[in-house]
């Protein structure tokens, strides 16, 4: 069967959304296809953003609202093209666009993103922003996948419950704030004017130290430089791998990395070999397996 998301029918919801708002599509840059399709215009100063799932399109309405919170409060984020009411349907699929940042291309430091994490935390949530439910978006992507043996899905929906029983068990060291809820340097863009935050799927009122177990968990599943954790607790104050609960934040972690792929496994069929692997690694218990992330 064919995917949802192949390269074909993106490139269509990409041509479709140009020509409704008057801007040109020839030549974009596919850049990122993971979660979302990203594509970057070449003849307009434009990021276009596609979502990749359809169980989890409501969340394009509070990324919306975000930046626009953002936006009244001065934090240096992505802007919405302004003039444009979002989000946009283009037939079933779900689009935002943005205004690109003029960048160096050069890679964020994690003492970038603690100053940002810092201001993000001192912010009161916006109306409607929801509360943190990490595993919600891992539940949606299993009953939204292309591909996924019976086995697998009763595996990820057990663990599921597994990881919700312990979270709910948890005592925070942190007070309730804003959260972005995907924070690792590769959702901040070294512009111009200074590092901004992009990617706000995520983001919900709930317990700062989520925003802290990107990096710890990249350190340890991907082999990221010890360096780059040891400056974002320098930098943000508080280490949450000390933290008692930093196991559970952890295992519920490496489920979203799991499974963000799974609404695209037939469009994207590179990622199944690394998916099958992280499968095996959780089923088994493995902690200490390098991982290699999806592309």
């Amino acid at each position: 069967m064919n995917g949802r998301f192949t390269r074909e029918k993106l490139d269509q919801v990409l041509r479709q959304t140009c020509v409704r708002l008057g801007l040109d599509h020839r030549g974009a840059k596919l850049l990122r296809f993971t979660n979302n399709a990203v594509y970057s215009l070449v003849n307009d100063p434009v990021v276009v953003r596609i979502v990749g799932s359809r169980a989890l399109r409501h969340r394009a309405r509070k990324v919306v609202a975000v930046a626009e919170h953002f936006a009244r409060h001065g934090v240096p984020a992505i802007r919405l093209v302004a003039g444009v009411e979002q989000p946009l349907h283009v037939d079933e699929h779900v689009v935002t666009v943005w205004e690109k940042v003029p960048g160096t291309g050069g890679r964020a430091t994690s003492a970038q993103l603690a100053v940002l994490l810092r201001q993000v935390h001192a912010l009161p949530p916006p109306d409607g922003v929801g509360h943190w439910q990490p595993l919600a978006d891992v539940r949606a992507r299993v009953s939204d996948a292309e591909e996924l043996a019976p086995g697998d899905r009763r595996f990820l929906l057990e663990r599921c419950r597994e990881v919700e029983a312990e979270l709910a068990e948890l005592e925070f060291a942190l007070p309730t704030a804003l959260v972005h809820g995907d924070a690792h340097p590769g959702n901040v863009i070294v512009g111009d004017d200074g590092p901004v935050l992009c990617d706000f799927d995520s983001a919900c009122a709930g317990p700062p130290e989520w925003d802290l177990i990107p990096l710890a968990v990249g350190r340890q599943r991907f082999g990221d430089p010890s360096a780059w954790y040891r400056a974002l607790v320098r930098t943000y104050g508080f280490d949450v791998t000390s933290w008692e609960g930093f196991g559970v934040l952890r295992a519920a972690r490496e489920l979203k990395l799991t499974t963000s792929v799974l609404p695209i496994m037939r469009s994207h069929p590179a990622v199944r070999h690394e998916l099958h692997r992280r499968l095996d690694d959780l089923r088994a218990g493995r902690q200490h397996t390098r991982w290699v992330r999806y592309r």
